[in-house]
């Protein structure tokens, strides 16, 4: 009987500890990536400075670059500036501006990413997607995932406290976007892929499940595997389906309903995914998402966010437009306009009363 199988591209490095970056050179060497270091560097104008001047040594035939937004325009001229010299490879080195910004511009030229993440916000570390600012908004463009991931927890300990936990936000979102997914197979026939889900929500489940936080080297060492997982998810998915569900949708409505408004995108989806849990009528999970969040101290009311109950209802009823096509928990339940305020007062009403629960406890 023939073995049958499929080839599912993978980073050839994943090092998740203390001190990786200063293997970059050597990481780079050893998998034949750029025996000669040839490569181009790009930053973030912030800590790119002081990365540079601590790393620089170690990485003598690199040219360094300096991401200036999370736009088109900052990845196309990054491509021009890149475009003329010779290089193996590019890494990003930085949160998730940078490594959208150098994955677009690494797709263009045609070579090979290495991603150095410096924070933890969200699953676009390993993820074959780059989020970019354009003229209409935001869009999500498809790119080749990186070829090497390093996460150097020195770095990430220096990080905001409140971006990283915005990747908790992000990869408990998981459990609810594969409910989606799974709704829409069952109840629309669309095509699911099983390996898909179950690395998205493996991921997913071993954040939620472990009691460390953001201080905890175990817990960031879980949280950086499980936003790598989640991006190889979609890797094997061929798109966001495994981690993008009515809890992205109503983020994507947050950032184009209220551009001046927004929050870290891993607090938005993660109140989406509550949301979308309380919809699905799901006590189990909207509980523990709930509790998950809060103990984490990410956004688990619409006030949190700094939206009113009228101004949350707006951003539900607009998000099944931010993805034409994509059916989630929202698209089912079809809700009027009249219907969803009352539904997100009772949201509010619940979560406020599971969070009392939790404080008294």
């Amino acid at each position: 009987m023939p073995l049958l199988a499929r080839m599912i591209p993978a980073p050839l490095v994943v090092d998740v500890r203390r001190g990786a970056l200063c293997e970059l050179a050597k990481i780079l060497a050893d998998q034949r990536i750029s025996p000669s270091g040839r490569v181009a560097i790009a930053v973030g104008p912030t800590h790119g400075p002081v990365i540079r001047e601590t790393f620089q040594a170690g990485l003598a035939g690199a040219d360094w670059f300096t991401v200036d937004g999370c736009t088109i325009n900052a990845a196309i001229r990054l491509v021009e500036q890149i475009r003329p010299q010779q290089y193996d490879a590019i890494v990003g080195i930085g949160g998730g501006t940078v490594l959208d910004v150098t994955k677009f511009a690494a797709a263009r030229l045609g070579l090979p990413m290495v991603a150095a993440a410096t924070n933890l916000a969200h699953d676009g570390i390993a993820s074959p997607i780059s989020t970019l600012d354009n003229d209409a908004g935001r869009g999500s463009y498809s790119v080749p995932a990186p070829i090497a991931v390093l996460v150097d927890l020195d770095l990430i300990g220096q990080a905001p406290p409140r971006s990283v936990r915005s990747g908790i936000g992000d990869i408990v979102s998981n459990l609810s976007a594969t409910a989606d997914w799974e709704a829409a197979h069952r109840l629309r026939g669309e095509a699911i892929d099983g390996f898909a889900v179950s690395l998205a929500r493996t991921a997913a489940q071993a954040v939620m499940d472990h009691r460390g936080g953001v201080g905890d080297d175990a817990f960031l060492t879980t949280l950086a595997e499980g936003l790598v997982l989640s991006g190889m998810a979609m890797v094997v998915a061929g798109n966001s389906r495994p981690a993008s569900g009515a809890c992205h949708e109503i983020s994507h409505a947050i950032d184009l309903h209220y551009p001046g408004r927004r929050a870290f995108h891993g607090e938005q989806v993660g109140l989406g995914a509550a949301f979308a849990w309380f919809l699905r009528g799901d006590a189990d999970h909207f509980n523990a998402t709930v509790d998950c969040l809060y103990r984490h101290g990410l956004p688990v009311r619409p006030a949190d966010l700094g939206f009113s109950l009228d101004e949350f209802a707006e951003i539900v009823c607009y998000a099944p437009l931010t993805r034409p096509g994509r059916f989630t928990v929202l698209e089912e339940s079809a809700l009027t306009p009249e219907r969803t305020a009352a539904k997100v007062a009772e949201f509010d009403e619940n979560v406020r009363a599971r969070t009392q629960e939790i404080a008294r406890d």
